[in-house]
């Protein structure tokens, strides 16, 4: 019995182009107690395997996040699947606004202890009491109200390419960063201004909208499905659209374009530029803003010493990154001292 992937990203990658069928992005997730998260782990890896399921899904005792790629034609298949489990029948699938049918080479289904790592003690508060949700017609109605402050939940890295007009954008790391600079800053607002909040797909403000409500905040408001749902709403609506920029996506698309206006930067040059890439050294794959011609000046590089490194041997280069921990470059994504323009 196959439980886990046996096949590298460009064994997968060549098996797609020969396929030649078009596959969906989707993402969703559901906050519910699973008893026993490995054996609803090592279901849903045969049951997706077998539906040729990419992508990277977290499991955990309080629930599901999942970001997955899945062949067109299996669609439906998938969601009959996801109806046979009670509580994910009817669930909303965040489909993706622009498609690649690469944007997942690999199924990783994962048991982790939380399917977003918060760093919140939930026996502390009551996570079911969350804020308000809020469509995209609503969501720009409590936009324009002069009494809201509203909160990017996102990262620096996410938020620098597109966010809210308006939008308070965190200079955070982690999700968990910003929980507790949020509340510091509005402290003398908890009851007299609304907080609307959001984020990619709608986790992170499921949790912190409970969270906040615990900490004070009277008014608490949330979009419904994130950015990714709200611009599937204003294109079917005809709604006016409020966010400025590219939506940052956690597959090899890396982001979706919501407006053409370019808010960002190259971090090597500093002319506008919105795309991110991975350095080419694989001792270092930090993630940062890099125009095409810096791409094709550094070799897609972050910097000097890491272009001389990829003309190395490939023995070589492994010997070098033997012993190195390199997670906190990753980690840091766009705060590499050798960017002379990061944020």
């Amino acid at each position: 019995m196959q439980l886990y992937n046996k096949l590298s990203a460009k064994e997968r990658a060549a098996l797609i182009d020969e396929a030649g069928k078009d596959r969906l992005t989707i993402s969703f997730y559901q906050y519910h107690k699973i008893e026993n998260p490995q054996l609803f782990r090592d279901k849903l890896f045969l049951e997706w395997n077998a539906l040729d399921v990419l992508g990277r899904i977290y499991v955990s005792y309080e629930g599901i996040n999942a970001q997955l790629s899945v062949p067109s034609e299996n669609f439906y298949a998938l969601k009959d699947q996801l109806d046979s489990i009670s509580f994910l029948k009817d669930i909303r699938l965040n489909v993706a606004i622009e498609q690649d049918n690469k944007s997942f080479l690999k199924l990783k289904v994962k048991v982790r202890n939380k399917i977003v790592a918060d760093g919140l003690n939930d026996e502390t508060f009551d996570v079911t009491n969350k804020g308000v949700h809020l469509n995209a017609k609503e969501f720009n109605e409590m936009l324009a109200n002069p009494d809201t402050v509203c909160v990017d939940m996102r990262n620096h890295y996410e938020s620098e390419i597109g966010h809210f007009d308006g939008a308070v954008t965190p200079d955070v790391d982690t999700f968990r960063d910003s929980l507790d600079i949020i509340e510091e800053d509005l402290k003398d607002n908890k009851e007299d201004k609304n907080l609307l909040m959001y984020c990619t797909g709608g986790i992170r403000c499921e949790k912190a909208s409970a969270y906040y409500k615990h900490k004070g905040f009277k008014n608490v408001f949330q979009l419904e499905g994130g950015i990714i749902e709200y611009t599937r709403q204003v294109k079917e609506e005809g709604i006016e659209n409020k966010f400025i920029g590219k939506n940052f996506v956690f597959d090899h698309r890396r982001a979706e374009k919501i407006s053409d206006d370019v808010i960002a930067n190259c971090h090597q040059c500093g002319k506008p530029c919105d795309t991110h890439t991975n350095c080419a050294n694989e001792a270092c794959h930090l993630l940062f803003i890099q125009c095409d011609e810096c791409a094709e000046r550094t070799e897609n590089t972050c910097s000097a010493d890491c272009q001389e490194i990829i003309h190395l041997p490939y023995e070589e280069q492994k010997e070098l990154r033997k012993g190195k921990a390199n997670s906190n470059k990753i980690f840091k994504k766009g705060r590499s001292e050798v960017l002379k323009f990061k944020k």
